[in-house]
């Protein structure tokens, strides 16, 4: 097996480069102007999602704006406050580029807090299982903060892989044990797609995940042996498959309950939340749930009417 500190290089070159992947301008122009928001506060801005997927500008363009602090974006205390206890908060605009009406969403969050998250002790998985997926630099302050960035998704991919060879086969392909890793974390979290989406996400891209596995393994110190033409095992021994099994328990328990608590902490966050929230369930649901002027303008008093709706429709599972 080659030195651990290679190995976690040569996973480092990779999500360099991936992340460094060129973008339309006008996804960059998009990432541009909002961390002008932020003044001189402003770490990255990175984009993912669907639209990356895609290649598309339609829809919602997804983007993380990572800042020194959360109190630098501009908005009341409240929102800086419920941002550093609950990151991240979530906002929405639209904008005219090029001569095209874009939409976006985007999630604030500070570097600090960005590194937190993608650790494998972090209790969210949130965080660690949206960044082990593509995604891209669309804006950067300066060389070092993308160095920062790129360490920061570089343990985001070792805490997923870790997590799959805990919870996955014992033996299989690499494809295995990433779809085993996105079920188990759509199971812990509030989701309008279908169980199948993990299942989508690596189908897509394959020979990435692949590689991927065998050197976050190595990065993350986790040993495995080949088995067959394509197939590998983790060395996990029963008993730390237990523990992990029950340490994943309370993640899947909390998973849920955190995001509750966003989407409640969102009506004071988040501005267009309830005709965001229409939007998101209408294009991975099929489903357009009906709202009222009275909703828009109250979201916080609305929001538990709407989950259960949402529920009793079969959105929400």
């Amino acid at each position: 097996m080659a030195c651990r500190a290679d190995v976690s290089e040569a996973l480092r070159a990779l999500i360099g480069a991936e992340l460094r992947r060129e973008l339309p301008e006008p996804v960059k122009a998009f990432a541009a102007q909002l961390a002008q928001r932020a003044g001189g506060a402003a770490v990255a801005v990175l984009f993912y999602g669907s639209n990356l997927r895609d290649a598309r500008l339609d829809g919602v363009l997804d983007y993380y704006v990572v800042l020194d602090h959360v109190g630098a974006w501009p908005g009341s205390r409240l929102a800086a406050l419920a941002n550093g206890l609950l990151p991240p908060n979530v906002g929405y605009c639209e904008e005219a580029l090029e001569g095209q009406a874009l939409r976006a969403k985007y999630a604030l969050i500070s570097l600090s807090q960005f590194r937190r998250g993608v650790s494998h002790d972090a209790v969210d998985t949130t965080l660690w299982a949206r960044f082990s997926q593509p995604c891209c630099v669309a804006w950067v302050r300066s060389e070092i903060d993308l160095d920062a960035v790129v360490d920061v998704v570089r343990q985001a991919v070792m805490t997923a892989a870790r997590w799959a060879a805990e919870l996955g086969p014992e033996s299989g392909e690499a494809a295995s044990y990433w779809r085993a890793l996105f079920a188990s974390t759509y199971a812990a979290e509030l989701r309008v797609e279908t169980g199948g989406r993990g299942h989508d996400l690596v189908a897509r891209d394959t020979e990435r995940y692949a590689t991927l596995l065998p050197l976050a393994w190595e990065a993350a110190g986790v040993g495995f042996v080949p088995m067959g033409e394509r197939g590998v095992a983790p060395e996990i021994t029963p008993s730390n498959r237990r523990l992990a099994a029950r340490r994943w328990a309370l993640r899947r328990r909390l998973g849920k309950f955190l995001n509750v608590a966003r989407l409640l902490k969102a009506a004071f966050t988040f501005d267009g939340a309830v005709d965001y929230v229409v939007w998101k369930v209408e294009r991975h649901s099929g489903i357009r749930p009906e709202v009222t002027d009275w909703q828009r303008r109250h979201p916080l008093l609305a929001a538990p009417g709407i989950y259960w709706r949402l529920r009793r429709l079969g959105v929400l599972r």
